[in-house]
């Protein structure tokens, strides 16, 4: 795989190294892959943990590992719109106060995702259907839906994910739906300014996926303009969530060119004064030859690769992988192998087994240098 090394990670930094990237990191553990994950994260000022559902709290090996591994945790679904309020009359919560409540009584600290997806796909049909007649009007539903959440939660929640995927993937504009149909990007400033009234201990950051991949050009550039816009406008955000998905392009496709790219990207991302959260972390292997050694040692191999050159930076706060079980992953449903082949993209096989990359991730951890704590 080619890889690009830190001293051309600091060249192309320049100036803004200082904010960017922290020079080489240092070994702390002889034999990382032994330590809880959580454990090798806290060592570097991080926090590790990984999404559940409420479905995985029935499963007694899921909830080992994660407990182990994990001083975090995020709601996979839970807290979206779709489950909260699935109808205009239906209000759900549920599901996620019995993961709430597991994060509460296992000592795990919870991120709280997603106050508002913006997007129509993902958004219930019925809030897509409605026709406000005013920019007021508008803001005083969404208050009233964001609130209602974050007040639930209070103090439990540290980190709110309040606006999901506003950038449209393709173009790198603003997404349109019934609810900016009055308000435009004013929408966004609203909803975090509601997040910041009723959680203010909670960091604020607008989460989104776009990568390293050549796919993900015009989608980068118009999260920096976004990105750019919020600040412009005093929009209380401290940071922002890279899921790191790596969906369309294979983890050998991860050339020096796209790194490059992908380090000018987030070299922008701190030189605004943001913080960065690796939020939905997995490894799609669509393309991939079904070989499982093969898909393993790339996958690990592309892991570590990925997270020294992110961990590097001192404004990443913590990691967070989509999921803990390969045959549990959302990637098993989206962009399925031709073959039908059970995907590998998480850190533990179906039998719950660790595999070559959650040790990859935990050399990576135990290779970054410290930073301060969130």
């Amino acid at each position: 795989m080619s890889k690009i090394s830190r001293r051309e990670w600091l060249a192309l930094a320049g100036a803004s190294s200082a904010v960017g990237l922290s020079g080489c990191a240092t070994t702390t553990s002889a034999h990382p892959e032994t330590q809880p994950l959580q454990t090798l994260a806290a060592a570097k000022g991080m926090r590790f943990g990984s999404a559940m559902n409420a479905g995985q709290l029935n499963d007694a090996r899921y909830r080992e590992i994660m407990l182990r591994e994990c001083s975090t945790m995020v709601a996979e679904n839970e807290f979206k719109w779709y489950s909260v309020y699935p109808a205009p009359d239906v209000v759900n919560f549920e599901p996620a106060d019995r993961l709430f409540a597991f994060a509460g009584e296992n000592g795990l600290t919870m991120r709280g995702h997603t106050l508002l997806w913006h997007r129509e796909q993902y958004s219930p049909r019925w809030v897509n259907d409605l026709e406000f007649s005013s920019a007021s009007e508008t803001a005083d539903f969404v208050e009233e839906k964001v609130a209602r959440i974050v007040d639930r939660y209070g103090q439990g929640i540290y980190a709110w994910d309040v606006v999901n995927e506003a950038i449209d993937d393709e173009t790198g504009v603003f997404r349109e739906t019934s609810l900016s149909a009055k308000m435009g990007e004013g929408l966004i400033d609203h909803a975090f300014h509601v997040a910041k009234a009723h959680a203010p201990h909670a960091r604020l950051v607008y989460n989104d996926f776009m990568s390293w991949e050549t796919t993900s050009t015009a989608h980068r550039a118009g999260v920096l303009r976004f990105l750019e816009r919020l600040l412009s406008r005093d929009v209380p955000l401290d940071g922002l969530g890279i899921q790191s998905h790596s969906n369309y392009e294979m983890p050998d496709e991860y050339t020096t060119a796209k790194q490059r790219e992908w380090v000018a990207f987030c070299d922008e991302v701190a030189g605004m004064g943001l913080e960065m959260y690796i939020t939905e972390f997995d490894v799609n292997d669509t393309q991939l030859k079904p070989d499982i050694g093969y898909r393993d040692a790339l996958i690990a191999s592309y892991t570590r690769d990925y997270f020294d050159l992110m961990l590097s930076y001192p404004q990443v706060k913590e990691v967070l992988a989509w999921g803990m079980v390969d045959d549990q992953n959302w990637l098993q449903g989206f962009l399925p192998r031709s073959d039908g082949v059970l995907k590998r993209p998480t850190l533990y096989d179906k039998d719950y087994k660790p595999k070559a990359v959650r040790n990859a991730l935990a050399s990576a951890f135990a290779a970054a240098p410290y930073r301060q704590p969130i």
